[in-house]
């Protein structure tokens, strides 16, 4: 797989670092810098923006964001993800933040043009 195969639009499903079941939703956008380095920026709920850049190396794909809280600080974190195909992402999180006992998850899935999205 190449970098290239990561372009577009993923619809994501995760759970946060902490010890609960909630889940949350969202579309993660993927596209190439003129670096080789993967731009991503998330929407999460419909309402939370968040922003990294990552690299790609051995079908992981390896992304810092950052985002601004409700309280207008601002988180940083690492998100990893094992490009099981170009159409399917299932990664792990961790933000400084959070909950040093656990992980956050994503599984992302590919839109394809005209898909309509829950």
């Amino acid at each position: 797989m190449q970098i290239e195969d990561l372009i577009g639009e993923y619809q994501i499903i995760g759970k946060n670092q902490d010890n609960t079941e909630n889940t949350y939703k969202g579309i993660l956008n993927l596209r190439v810098l003129n670096n080789n380095k993967l731009k991503a920026v998330w929407l999460i709920n419909k309402s939370q923006q968040q922003f990294g850049e990552g690299f790609f190396k051995d079908n992981i794909l390896v992304i810092n964001f950052e985002y601004q809280g409700d309280e207008n600080d601002i988180y940083k974190g690492t998100v990893v993800y094992r490009c099981l195909s170009k159409d399917i992402l299932d990664g792990f999180w961790s933000e400084e933040f959070g909950n040093p006992n656990y992980l956050g998850e994503e599984r992302c899935f590919r839109i394809k043009e005209n898909e309509i999205l829950n």
